[in-house]
């Protein structure tokens, strides 16, 4: 294959060495058969509430519809199950093992007399609209249907990569450049233009910003000053959920400060910066005001970390009210994971690529500090381009910064008996020197014979050509860089794309390799030769290396939802706890496998605690903006009983586990959930009862990218919204 990306004749009939079907789960399993309500509980007979206030735009930027599924432009339709869920034609295994094990049920369930809950007959996923999201819940019935004004087309359309190494800021508008998407070029710091700037701030000893971007990365050692660079990675979601799992190679953030803060601090720069710009480009035009801004984040993201990038941004500015009655600003910033906002970049290049409808191709987004996968399938004719996830989204800390710290690991060892060169100053200026020549340009097998020299900073020291220091440079050898410095990060990368393909049971025609690291000479050439015989394509496509930013700018000017589903990357589940009103009926399964767990709610009816409840299981087929709904009924012992505390937990394991104790979950965040606002509660606390009463309910499950949203509703009707609270006081400095 040449470098211009021509197709590989000599491709193979697979993708895989070994192909073997793992299957992915499509939709999810069905419930057990419905039984009767309780006998005492009658449900009021109400008036449905009226439709909840719709935003034109749903949470992730457009408003979704059932008369038009994410496959509606699919030359053959793929089969759907007898609830109209688009199905794989392989199910999952993993879900196949389940169902086998569960007699083909799930472990959702509502109220009744005899045992507390009665399984429902409905799907748990059912299609829905998508709607704003809110702060709190409502405690009353939805406002009617406001007046929608007419789409604005011409409204702006901004995109901020905020990266671990690099950031940068892209726009578009109809009716600016013919619609084509802008960057900003021009920086503070240099004459020069730069497609992006680095993630840098400098603080003074009061923890006062002194220089942001390319001025604090030059900016000379100075007393009192620190700098903050690859803050961005203390997002990951091990480190936010285990302080001890932060990388001890990170720089540590200034006295006073917290990781948000200095996320505000540099967002807050870059974007007062970007609209002064913007509006000397275009002018008057710039109405940056209602602007719609969309703000990558790596897809290795869960919802925590996606929740404190959005937290950071407003209170940066980069979204504000702007008029009077203008309820729905914080829903214009729009949360896009880096390999969709890359993939639209890429499928819109598909000539080039020689890419046809109904294929499919893998983005391998290789950043300063992540690398994102994703494998996704073009629907539809080119002219109304729209693209569909294939498998869970994966990513991992083993970007092109993970170079430079094994490099600077290396030269420690190197120079132990040489302290002269182990400040600060001195190895920053072997990284400096590393990153901005060799990192790139390194070949691998064919330099391993090759010497490369890094000019000391500290050239007074004497020589000692054992380690290779000659003339006040430091030589190493080629082999040495590519054993201790290369093959670890990118042997990372190719595993994660090697494990990718395994959730993919169709051909890949292309793999297409964007971000900064994808510049690199010997990445390129180890993933050619690992994967050549299986994918006809591999190629880095134009603008490579700002691929997301654009792809991010370019969704908002679509006006529609380009990523039509997606893959729900891990699994969505409730546990039942013994505080919880809302827990899981005891059955004769659990009282043979789990009989320590089996005790008595408020009602008198045996439950098992610590059963687990999925809202959505890992694989799942879920279009944009769906909802996925679980039933609900909760006993209230008096009126001001109304309240309750859901904890939403997730798994990665691809298998459907019935206890908690049979695999790792890990605690997302807590909906406190309001029933006061039910006409079915309200009408039942009217009615004196001393043995107190049931409410019916359901809660929904809205998955957006990587962002999670809760919702309540009756009879299929919303009304209201919760606010998650999220578990991250170290985060915040809290103890």
């Amino acid at each position: 294959m040449s470098c211009c990306g021509e197709p590989n004749t000599n491709n193979g009939a697979t993708n895989r060495a070994q192909p073997q079907s793992t299957g992915m789960v499509a939709s999810q399993p069905g419930y057990f058969p419905g039984m009767e309500k309780p006998q005492f509980f009658q449900q009021p007979s109400i008036s449905p509430p009226p439709a909840a206030q719709m935003n034109p735009f749903s949470a992730n930027g457009f408003q979704q519809t059932l008369q038009q599924p994410a496959w509606a432009h699919t030359a053959t339709p793929p089969p759907v199950n007898e609830y109209g869920q688009v199905t794989a034609n392989n199910t999952g295994s993993a879900m196949q093992a389940s169902t086998a094990t569960y007699n083909g049920t799930y472990n959702g369930s509502n109220f009744n007399v005899a045992s507390g809950f009665a399984p429902s007959n409905q799907p748990l996923a059912h299609p829905g609209h998508s709607h704003s999201p809110s702060l709190s819940l409502s405690t009353s019935p939805p406002p009617p249907p406001a007046s929608v004004p007419p789409q604005d087309e011409g409204r702006l359309s901004i995109s901020i990569d905020f990266g671990t190494t690099f950031s940068g800021v892209a726009y578009g508008s109809s009716r600016i450049a013919g619609g084509k998407v802008q960057q900003i070029l021009q920086w503070p710091g240099s004459f020069e233009t730069f497609r992006k700037i680095p993630t840098c701030l400098l603080y003074d000893e009061f923890g006062q910003v002194l220089a942001w971007g390319l001025e604090a990365k030059n900016a000379s050692p100075m007393p009192g000053t620190t700098r903050c660079e690859w803050f961005k990675l203390f997002l990951e979601p091990h480190a936010l959920r285990d302080q001890s799992a932060i990388d001890p190679r990170l720089p540590a953030i200034p006295q006073g400060k917290q990781p948000i803060d200095l996320i505000i601090d540099f967002l807050s720069c870059l974007w007062e910066y970007a609209k002064d710009q913007i509006t000397k480009e275009i002018g008057a035009i710039a109405d940056l005001n209602t602007a719609d801004v969309w703000l990558t984040v790596p897809a290795a993201w869960d919802a925590r970390g996606c929740e404190i990038m959005r937290e950071a941004a407003i209170t940066a500015g980069l979204v504000a009210s702007s008029r009077a009655g203008d309820i729905a600003w914080r829903d214009r910033l729009r949360i896009i994971t880096e390999p969709e906002a890359a993939a639209v970049h890429c499928a819109q290049l598909t000539n080039l690529h020689h890419l046809k409808p109904s294929q499919n191709f893998i983005v391998c987004d290789a950043g300063g500090g992540t690398v994102d996968l994703a494998v996704y399938k073009i629907i539809g004719q080119m002219a109304n381009l729209e693209i569909a996830e294939m498998a869970a989204r994966s990513g991992a800390n083993c970007g092109s910064l993970f170079l430079d710290l094994r490099f600077r690991e290396l030269v420690r060892t190197l120079l132990a008996d040489h302290p002269a060169h182990l400040d600060p100053p001195s190895l920053a200026y072997f990284m400096h020197s590393f990153s901005e020549t060799d990192k790139l340009s390194y070949g691998g097998i064919a330099d391993d014979d090759n010497f490369f020299h890094f000019t000391c900073f500290n050239v007074e020291d004497p020589h000692d050509p054992s380690v290779g220091l000659i003339n006040g440079q430091l030589s190493i050898p080629g082999n040495l860089l590519r054993r201790e410095v290369f093959d670890p990060v990118i042997n990372e990368v190719i595993q994660l794309i090697e494990e990718q393909l395994t959730r993919v049971d169709q051909p890949v025609q292309a793999l297409l390799l964007v971000g900064g690291f994808a510049g690199s000479e010997y990445l390129k050439e180890r993933v050619q030769e690992q994967f050549s015989s299986r994918i006809p394509v591999i190629a880095r496509p134009p603008d490579a290396d700002t691929a997301t930013l654009r792809g991010a700018a370019a969704y908002g000017l679509a006006r529609r939802p380009l990523v039509s589903s997606v893959i729900a990357p891990r699994s969505y589940l409730m546990k039942a706890c013994k505080h919880l009103s809302v827990k899981l009926p005891a059955e004769q399964e659990d009282r043979l496998k789990r009989p320590a767990y089996i005790t008595a709610n408020d009602a008198g009816v045996s439950i098992c605690e610590n059963r687990l409840q999925y809202l959505v299981s890992k694989g799942a087929i879920l279009r944009k903006g769906q909802r996925l709904t679980t039933k609900f009924c909760k006993f209230s012992k008096s009126a001001q009983d109304s309240s309750f505390v859901a904890t939403l937990y997730t798994s990665d394991s691809d298998q459907i586990m019935r206890y908690s104790d049979e695999g790792e979950t890990n605690e997302l965040c807590k909906w406190t959930v309001d029933l006061s606002s039910l006409p079915t509660f309200r009408q039942n606390a009217a009615i004196p009862q001393m043995s107190g009463f049931y409410t019916e309910f359901e809660l929904a499950l809205e998955l957006d990218s990587a962002e999670v949203r809760g919702i309540l509703l009756f009879n299929n009707q919303e009304w209201g919204r919760f606010a998650s609270a999220f578990s991250y006081s170290y985060f915040y400095g809290v103890d």
